[in-house]
């Protein structure tokens, strides 16, 4: 039972704090409706009360050449600034990952899903992006040269116009997870 005195004077030591420092009353409010909710939750074991949260990979500035991630679930996982030339994403759940300003050259992405990714300003001269997922990434500034895009999905991707007319020149297949023909996804044509 101490340790619930303790926590009712810190809330009301954090409630004073608050009130002196804020200058927005709805805060106050907000705080004070929390405080004022039924217990229940005091009641509770402190083990059931922990949360199992993973904080998402960093990969930012590593030196990832060569790498090896097939198959991997990578979600939300930060690879920025990092060198992945050569590296090997073939299926690996990439949803949701950021990737700018990387180097992927002749990565292999074939069958990655890369949904809601953030693909900006990457390298990815020669890269195997076939059977890609790439709906609603960001690919503002990425390099598509000599880039194999067969069966990828750019289902509201967003690209400039420039990137689409260079990918529609090379566009062709269906997207084997999607069902969504390459150039249909890209608005070619």
């Amino acid at each position: 039972m101490f340790w619930l005195t303790g926590l009712t004077l810190l809330l009301a030591s954090l409630l004073l704090c608050l009130i002196r420092l804020s200058k927005n009353h709805y805060t106050v409010i907000t705080i004070l409706t929390l405080l004022l909710l039924p217990s229940a939750f005091c009641l509770l074991p402190l083990a059931a009360l922990a949360v199992d949260w993973t904080h998402p990979l960093s990969f930012s500035n590593a030196e990832l050449a060569r790498r090896d991630f097939s198959g991997q679930t990578l979600q939300a996982a930060e690879f920025s600034n990092a060198n992945m030339e050569m590296a090997n994403f073939t299926g690996a759940d990439l949803r949701g990952a950021v990737l700018s300003a990387s180097v992927m050259t002749k990565a292999n992405l074939h069958q990655a899903d890369l949904t809601n990714a953030m693909v900006d300003q990457v390298n990815l001269t020669g890269a195997d992006l076939s059977d890609a997922v790439f709906k609603e990434a960001l690919l503002l500034r990425a390099l598509f040269t000599d880039v194999n895009i067969q069966g990828a999905d750019f289902t509201d991707a967003v690209l400039d116009k420039a990137q689409i007319k260079e990918l529609c020149s090379k566009a062709s297949g269906v997207n084997s997870k999607t069902g969504v023909e390459t150039r249909e996804s890209l608005g070619c044509r």
